[in-house]
């Protein structure tokens, strides 16, 4: 009697079915949609969902009926484009709007200055310590922005700065760094300390990046090492300044941090000092969440309008220095 395994043998099998040329190209296809579709779902719910809500919550607003007071009181109602129309009447906006501008007026040349001077001066073949320097330069922008403010917000107070101890030892004036003017460079001074070693990353490996062959053959022409700055290095890097430029202006449209913790230690820093504080004192301080969304849309939209403006004209400047 011939058992199972024996009959197999003598059964040929199945040639192995190759699929079609179309099936393995439609497959091929549609294989990177699937590697899309997480990231995809993240994006649209944590950041298509939210703004969406965002736009949806500053066409309405509340309409309170009688005293306000019971079940039918307050209703939500649209409001059309009366929120923009308000945000745009109000004042306390347009100073926020214009005491940022202030602000980044001094934050964005001081820290891209600084992180070209530092990438530069890493770059030379002098340099000692290079990996340390490295490292403590960019060590600041490793501490959270909210360390940061608290602890400079500490060492702006006269009582606990061991700074005014020591000026007032030696006799020297002892500025109020959280009052008037000198509170922008406050302010600045943090941003600046916080943001200047991430920059300096970014346009240190652009530097990097470069061939030794441009820097011999520049020496071999007899320039100096501040002509091949000047000339070689920083034209080279022109599209990393582009991105720290970008990167500065919406961080500088966003300060937040900085202001809010710095409130509590002076009564210079109003609760509207930056537009994004104003929209979070209308939406968790008055409860007008309608207004406060209507104010985030305008900021986002403002922000979109001056970056998409300043990569064009980028990008339409670099065309023209490659057609020359």
């Amino acid at each position: 009697m011939t058992s199972a395994r024996q009959k197999s043998y003598g059964v040929k099998a199945a040639p192995y079915a190759h699929p079609s040329p179309t099936t393995a190209l439609k497959g091929a296809l549609r294989a990177p949609y699937f590697f899309l579709v997480p990231a995809s779902v993240l994006f649209a719910l944590f950041f298509v969902l939210p703004i969406g809500y965002a736009v949806w919550l500053s066409l309405h607003k509340v309409r309170i009926s009688g005293l306000g007071l019971g079940s039918g009181a307050r209703k939500e109602v649209w409001a059309g484009l009366e929120n923009y129309t308000d945000a745009f009447k109000d004042s306390e906006l347009l100073h926020g709007a214009l005491r940022v501008l202030g602000y980044g007026a001094i934050v964005v040349p001081v820290m891209l200055g600084l992180a070209l001077l530092f990438a530069l001066m890493l770059d030379t073949d002098r340099v000692r310590l290079a990996p340390f320097s490295r490292l403590s330069i960019f060590l600041p922008y490793a501490v959270p922005g909210v360390v940061s403010a608290t602890l400079w917000g500490f060492l702006y107070l006269p009582d606990v700065s061991p700074f005014y101890f020591v000026l007032g030892k030696l006799g020297l004036p002892e500025p109020n760094l959280l009052d008037g003017g000198p509170l922008y460079l406050a302010l600045s001074n943090i941003a600046v300390w916080g943001g200047t070693g991430f920059n300096m990353i970014v346009i240190y490996t652009s530097l990097q990046a470069i061939p030794a062959e441009v820097y011999e053959a520049a020496k071999l022409d007899g320039a100096t090492p501040l002509q091949i700055a000047l000339k070689i290095k920083i034209p080279m890097v022109a599209p990393s300044l582009v991105l720290t430029f970008f990167f500065s202006i919406i961080a500088t449209l966003q300060v937040f941090s900085e202001p809010t913790l710095l409130k509590p230690l002076t009564n210079s820093v109003s609760t509207t000092w930056s537009p994004l504080m104003k929209v979070y004192r209308d939406a968790f301080g008055t409860g007008d969440v309608y207004a406060a969304a209507a104010e985030a849309v305008i900021i986002a939209l403002v922000t979109f309008v001056l970056s998409f403006g300043f990569l064009r004209a980028a990008n339409s400047g670099t065309k023209q220095g490659e057609a020359r």
